[in-house]
């Protein structure tokens, strides 16, 4: 990890780590825990987190930030974003943030201790990566994302079901 982005990380998580934000997000995610609960299908839910809450706080290339909670005992497949460098924090449960890397998937395990080092808790993700999480049976995973593209213009790729070497694009908020 470079000098910048580990001192991006520790921006975002001086953010998260304030009580007055903490207080914020939970609103939100018990919100889209409540989604999770009532569409028993869903391997995740995700809600965006409105910027104006953070203040002036963010670094500037921060343009969206999102609860997602990823149901437990899920691998909810390979993505990746073309148009945005994603930064993830473990709020509550753990799991293995899979990246191909090269060919080959590597494990990223996060966890979501408060006094854990900044890598057992963050990791980054740079444009076009793939990543897969990959989730416990003991419990869902609630993670905060920061993504360098608008809500509206956030990117999910993931590969096509039925045409090897193609993938298939969707919006979150078009979901």
């Amino acid at each position: 990890m470079t000098s910048h982005e580990k001192s991006q990380l520790e921006e975002l998580d001086r953010v998260l780590r304030s009580n007055k934000m903490r207080m914020q997000i939970w609103r939100i995610i018990s919100r889209v825990q409540a989604q999770l609960a009532r569409k028993s299908e869903a391997l995740m839910t995700w809600e965006p987190i409105p910027l104006q809450l953070f203040g002036a706080a963010l670094p500037a290339e921060i343009r969206s930030s999102w609860v997602f909670i990823l149901r437990a005992g899920t691998d909810t497949g390979a993505e990746r974003h073309p148009n945005s460098h994603q930064r993830m924090m473990s709020i509550q449960g753990s799991g293995d943030m899979r990246t191909e890397q090269e060919g080959k998937w590597h494990s990223n395990f996060l966890i979501s201790e408060p006094a854990a080092a900044l890598e057992q808790r963050w990791i980054s993700i740079p444009p076009n990566v793939w990543h897969r999480p990959v989730v416990g049976k003991d419990a869902d995973w609630v993670v905060v994302s920061f993504h360098t593209v608008l809500a509206e213009e956030l990117i999910e790729e993931r590969p096509s079901p039925s045409m090897a070497g193609e993938t298939k694009r969707m919006k979150y908020l078009d979901a």
